[in-house]
């Protein structure tokens, strides 16, 4: 199972480059857009891939805006996605590790292209722990359902 990918305008060149990173990873993805410097409301995005991932539709979601702080509020409230903004390697490292992180939220405007490879290859290379760390996931699941209500 793949990855699906999205931004909004302010974040097409990051997109671009997290697209052509996970392929040369031998890694499926789906580019949901934009490809275009023509506004698009992040939301709108964010809730496109927070929807296919909590489905099941992929293993987890990359999400690009400016500084990826609208795009996790908005796929956060979605029920079952968990969304971090990793602006370095050790957040991403334990967005995966610790809290179970499905979708990914890097800035454009606030993080430099280099740093955000290293960040999605960290990413990409860590698994969940589980452990002592599940029963803090689950109780973030909890709050899916109670949100429902």
């Amino acid at each position: 199972m793949g990855y699906i990918v999205a931004s909004d305008h302010a974040g097409v060149r990051v997109k671009t480059l997290v697209v052509e990173h996970l392929r040369a990873c031998g890694i499926e993805v789906e580019d949901l857009g934009t490809s275009a410097k023509k506004p698009v409301d992040y939301p709108d995005m964010a809730l496109a891939v927070a929807h296919r991932v909590a489905r099941g539709d992929a293993a987890s979601g990359i999400l690009v805006c400016g500084t990826g702080i609208g795009m996790s509020m908005a796929a956060n409230k979605v029920p079952g996605i968990r969304a971090a903004v990793c602006r370095s390697c050790y957040e991403a490292k334990m967005s995966r590790a610790h809290n179970d992180a499905n979708v990914l939220c890097l800035g454009e405007r606030v993080t430099g292209l280099g740093l955000i490879e290293e960040i999605l290859s960290v990413w990409l290379d860590t698994e969940f722990e589980g452990g002592r760390h599940e029963r803090r996931v689950e109780k973030i699941r909890a709050l899916d359902g109670e949100r429902r209500a």
